[in-house]
């Protein structure tokens, strides 16, 4: 296993557990994603250098924190699509990112920062061809 990732660990009597936070930003990733308003994922250039040069995980949009006791804080970037309100988009992506990462990891989710990166428009449906008349 690589060294410069972190791991949620624990320790119980059948043996041990490690999570990588790889596996949390995965999980936070396909909750947001699968999210109604939720265009696609995005990450700023400032911040994939940051996360290049600290060796930080910075996947898919995706920021992840592991806290002392079993917490964990997430920082999520998104394009939203156009039509939908982008406040309750936002809301509802911390919901479900929460949602799933307590569920799937036993962690205790703190924090949920959002930012949204930009609006994008659903792409226009091509016209059916018309079978021509005889």
């Amino acid at each position: 296993m690589a060294d410069h990732k972190d791991y949620w660990s624990t320790t119980g009597d059948q043996g041990s557990i490690r999570i990588s936070e790889d596996v949390v930003a995965s999980i936070a990733a396909l909750s947001a994603s699968e999210t109604d308003g939720v265009s696609g994922l995005y990450s700023s250039l400032t911040k994939d250098i940051v996360s290049f040069l600290s060796k930080k995980n910075l996947s898919k949009g995706v920021r992840i924190e592991l806290g002392d006791e079993d917490t964990v804080k997430i920082e999520i970037g998104f394009l939203a699509l156009f039509g939908h309100n982008i406040c309750d988009v936002a809301k509802q992506v911390q919901k479900n990112v929460k949602a799933s990462v307590e569920s799937m990891t036993g962690l205790k989710v703190i924090e949920v920062d959002i930012h949204v990166g930009g609006v994008t428009f659903a792409p226009e449906a091509a016209p059916e061809e018309q079978p021509a008349e005889k």
